[in-house]
């Protein structure tokens, strides 16, 4: 594990741009999610956060893939 992770672990809340690095999407899909209701993020002044377990939940909403 990196300095980074280590730091977003002990911290319990991502950015945006951390989020996007995790999940490997990018900041439109993100606002996206958050505006469909699927993610849930907090604003901290102007900072929008969202909180690792708000992260791990959307990741497990995700459907499985199948393979055919």
């Amino acid at each position: 594990m990196d300095q980074r992770a280590a730091a977003q672990d002990s911290k319990g809340v991502l950015s945006v741009n951390d989020f996007c690095q995790w999940a490997g999407i990018g900041r439109t899909a993100v606002y996206a999610e958050m505006k469909a209701g699927r993610l849930s993020a907090r604003k901290f002044g102007r900072r929008t956060i969202i909180p690792q377990v708000e992260a791990e939940r959307w990741l497990a909403s995700l459907p499985m893939q199948r393979n055919s």
